[in-house]
């Protein structure tokens, strides 16, 4: 007789024997016998006892030790006692493969070990074990990870049309385990770590990379088109390392910061064989970090303007409550936009940045953007704003809705032709001296009024009313892009006599009460202070063809203007040997700057430029980038490429 027979034949022994007993003890539930309990009469208490803990003999876990609590026998498993525990498969030693204690889902491996996609069939079980059921093939778990389960080496990979649901389940489900099984195969597989630690991201990872690259244009130029707008950010990536911008030294910092106050030109080679080692790019590279501000206070972010109310909330705010204390900054904020609009005048200044808490305006000398006088556009606009300038005498237009209006009116001959009759209608109501009529259709509105006889009881509404019902598309552009308003020569300078005496641009109530505007610029003014841009390079590792490979990256932080992206490419141009990548964050109520001018002047004679601003403390190449007329209309360069010294963006 073998051994599992014997244990069989002893458990049916103990079953007959403490049912017997259990009849003769007062009618113990035989439930207690297969739980393992006796029963040890007592002299003092006839036909009972203390119950004590006795595992039978011969159960599996007696035999095989204390090696698991999972595979204990049950306490209302029946009379039958549980088959012996088979021992478990070793896992197999392959490299890579973590222990229990380290990955969770190795602990909870089943006792009897699965068959695997792509592996031979494992031998049959003994006769004991019941038969399964056919089934469709076995769904890979979406929740498991692909590392801690231990392979052989080279296992190939399961095929993807062996990744799919249950067939005949739910449509529903089959979708939502797709969804899944995509989320982990999107999961780069890991690879044999580093012998030194080291940050390993990718693209989607780091918040410093670029999510995803845009496409872009086929014909690349040598030099892209000028980007009005301001950048918040920047982020440069190479193949070559920034070295050369890290730890600056003093010497060269001074040297940078002197560059840019005396307006040095900097040309350098077109490639620079030791960019760490080149003291002349450190400093030009320091020179083109450099902007004036104002007002300075060093603990609230005063750029962007627009929706800063969370960053500023909290800060201390003295002047919020003193009225004294809000005259005196903004009379000093009068006197800076004052120099700052000479200098422009002058053509001292090429351009600068007004920044409210409600709109933008960006000031521009004339000679940019090919115009031969002072331009200043301001975006968003609000009807009540316009109505004010209007009401100040400030002459303006809204190019991008005479754009749109145009457009229409090529498109549509019919429209135009009921647009020049009502326009005559109009003209000839005027030149007889009365007040506009009203049209057929307020006629109409009024006239039920009259059948009932109750028109002298109700007020009609005045010309005020009937004006802003016909300006309802005027109104519906508020805060948009379409709101841009462009001001041009002598209605610049009511312009700033109208902004120096508006109250409504500074806030009234909020975490910006009280302050002043920002003023940003390329050159020094009176009252403004020196600033410079944050950079710090980022070395990190990409995911690229399965394989990680060295991304070198340089991060701009701060309000970039025009003038520093296009010296940063420069630079970045004979540092990187003309093959680098960036990404640009723009702040985007400025995107609309890049709108053209109406009545511009493409053809302008670029030797009056040169001889207008030659000491506007721009770089020549600059300068003539800014000259050229925008083409980029509301939008904005996203993402800007270079290979082989010529560029490619995407706006």
């Amino acid at each position: 007789m073998d051994s599992e027979s014997h244990l069989r034949f002893l458990a049916v022994a103990l079953f007959l024997f403490t049912s017997r007993s259990g009849a003769e003890s007062g009618g113990r539930p035989a439930a207690a016998s297969r739980r393992g309990w006796r029963e040890e009469l007592s002299p003092h208490r006839p036909g009972g006892g203390r119950k004590k803990w006795r595992r039978p003999p011969g159960s599996p876990r007696a035999a095989q030790g204390r090696s698991s609590p999972l595979f204990a026998p049950s306490r209302d498993s029946g009379s039958r006692p549980a088959p012996p525990r088979r021992p478990a498969m070793a896992a197999p030693a392959v490299p890579g493969y973590s222990p229990g204690f380290k990955k969770p889902p190795a602990m909870l491996r089943l006792k009897r070990k699965r068959l695997r996609r792509g592996e031979p069939a494992a031998a049959p079980p003994p006769c004991s074990a019941a038969p399964r059921a056919p089934s469709a093939p076995a769904r890979r778990n979406p929740f498991s990870s692909l590392d801690n389960a231990p392979r052989a080496a080279g296992t190939p990979q399961p095929p993807e049309r062996a990744r799919r649901p249950p067939a005949g389940g739910n449509p529903s489900a089959a979708s939502f385990w797709q969804l899944l099984e995509a989320v982990c195969e999107d999961k780069p597989a890991r690879r044999a770590e580093p012998s030194e630690r080291s940050n390993i991201l990718t693209p989607t990872d780091d918040l410093h990379l670029p999510v995803a690259v845009p496409e872009v244009p086929s014909s690349p130029r040598h030099e892209f088109p000028a980007d009005w707008s301001i950048k918040t950010r920047l982020l440069f990536t190479s193949s070559q390392p920034f070295t050369w911008a890290e730890h600056l030294k003093a010497q060269e910092e001074a040297q940078g910061f002197a560059q840019h106050c005396r307006a040095t030109e900097t040309n350098l080679p077109q490639s620079v064989q030791e960019p760490k080692l080149s003291t002349e790019l450190r400093c030009a590279f320091q020179q083109s970090l450099v902007y004036w501000l104002h007002p300075s206070l060093p603990w609230l972010q005063l750029f962007p303007r627009i929706g800063a109310d969370r960053k500023i909330a909290g800060k201390a705010s003295p002047w919020s409550q003193d009225e004294a204390l809000q005259q005196v900054l903004m009379s000093d904020w009068s006197v800076s936009f004052t120099s700052l609009y000479n200098l422009l005048k002058a053509k001292l200044c090429p351009y600068f940045y007004v920044c409210t808490y409600q709109f933008t305006v960006l000031f521009r000398a004339a000679g940019l953007v090919g115009s031969d006088v002072i331009t200043a556009v301001i975006s968003p606009t609000t009807r009540g704003l316009r109505e004010a300038m209007r009401n100040e005498g400030i002459e303006f237009s809204l190019p991008l809705v005479e754009e749109c209006r145009t457009r229409k009116q090529k498109n549509s001959e019919v429209n135009l032709e009921t647009e020049v009759a009502n326009s005559l209608e109009v003209g000839n109501s005027m030149e007889d001296g009365e007040e506009p009529a009203l049209s057929d259709d307020d006629d109409e509105s009024f006239s039920w009024l009259e059948e009932m006889g109750v028109q002298d009881k109700v007020k009609k509404p005045d010309a005020i009313s009937i004006k802003l019902r016909k300006e309802k598309h005027e109104v519906q552009m508020d805060h948009k892009p379409e709101s841009l308003a462009l001001v041009k020569g002598t209605n610049t300078f009511t312009l700033l006599n109208f902004l120096i005496n508006c109250k409504s641009l500074v806030a009234a109530a909020g975490p910006q009460t009280g302050l002043p505007p920002t003023l940003l610029s390329p050159v020094a003014f009176r009252g403004g202070t020196m600033q410079t841009l944050k950079a710090r390079s980022i070395n990190a590792k990409a995911r690229v063809h399965l394989a990680y490979e060295d991304i070198f990256s340089l991060e701009i932080v701060g309000p970039i203007m025009p003038h520093s992206l296009h010296s940063l490419t420069m630079l970045l141009k004979s540092a990187q040997r003309g093959a680098f990548s960036a990404v640009l964050y723009t702040h985007e109520p400025t995107a609309v700057f890049n709108t053209g001018l109406d009545n511009a002047s493409p053809a302008l004679n670029k030797e009056t430029i040169c001889k207008d601003l030659p000491t506007c403390g721009l770089h020549p190449k600059t300068l003539d980038q800014l000259s050229q007329c925008p083409t980029l209309g509301k939008s904005s360069i996203r993402f800007l490429e270079m290979k082989d010294y010529a560029y490619s963006w995407k706006s």
